[in-house]
């Protein structure tokens, strides 16, 4: 079985900082992509950022040169680095990793959420 556990979120005022982290832990073989999506409600769920187990970062446009995705391999972990946020920007934020499990199934995972909320 596999866990995405997310931390991070919070209120902040606008213009401030956050950093979110997501653990993957389990019955893990390897990670490939691993990313962060967005959702308010009553809205589709909206890619943030990702980023492969190799290779460039690739971001929503609202986001590019305020968030920055990173990842540690040897802890499973990604991060989302949230810069000069905006109330804008106030949404559940979901990690997402696509693994291969010990058993070599390969699956698309999905956290719980985190919600941030940036007030003006």
């Amino acid at each position: 079985q596999v866990q995405l556990v997310e931390s991070g979120g919070g209120l902040v005022q606008a213009g401030g900082s956050l950093r979110l982290s997501c653990a993957a832990s389990g019955s893990i073989f390897s990670i490939n992509a691993m990313g962060w999506y967005c959702q308010v409600a009553g809205k589709q769920r909206e890619l943030v950022a990702g980023m492969p187990s190799s290779g460039n970062a690739n971001y929503a446009d609202s986001v590019k040169g305020r968030f920055t995705i990173s990842r540690d391999n040897a802890k499973n972990t990604v991060y989302l680095q949230m810069n000069s946020l905006k109330p804008e920007d106030t949404a559940v934020y979901y990690c997402t990793a696509r693994i291969t499990s010990t058993a070599r199934s390969m699956a698309n995972y999905w956290g719980q959420g985190t919600q941030v909320t940036v007030s003006s």
